[in-house]
């Protein structure tokens, strides 16, 4: 149930697309998600749209930046977060070629009724679906 953001540079082709296989499927791997689970908003921007520091923290970052911003429900251990950010690194570098130094990733972690997938309801208010009851 995890909502993903992708932000990056406009490339030709599926690009795109691409970057955001690479981001479900490390998720499907690190957060066991189910792999219908994905719901994604991808959006590509003209040069200077995307406002970033270069440098910030020592790290060499370019304009083929993508930044993914992924809204899931609280309570994963920081073991987990950490090799979700290094799977969707890898994804994206295996699969894209991209840096991973170009890789940025914010979690934002919501309680379970914070979340609506239709119908005006909130379908986890009460009872979590079986692959987040473990987490």
């Amino acid at each position: 149930m995890p909502f993903v953001r992708i932000s990056l540079n406009r490339r030709a082709g599926d690009f795109a697309r691409r970057v955001g296989d690479g981001v479900h499927s490390a998720m499907v791997e690190t957060l066991g998600i189910p792999e219908g689970d994905r719901f994604q908003i991808i959006t590509q921007h003209d040069p200077g749209e995307i406002v970033y520091d270069p440098t910030f923290l020592d790290i060499a970052r370019t304009d083929d930046i993508v930044i993914v911003q992924i809204t899931l429900v609280a309570g994963r251990d920081r073991d987990v977060k950490s090799a979700l950010y290094a799977s969707i690194a890898e994804h994206l570098s295996a699969d894209l070629g991209i840096r991973r130094e170009d890789v940025f990733i914010s979690l934002v972690e919501a309680a379970p009724a914070d979340f609506s997938f239709g119908n005006g309801e909130a379908q986890f208010a009460h009872r979590l679906p079986p692959h987040l009851q473990s987490s």
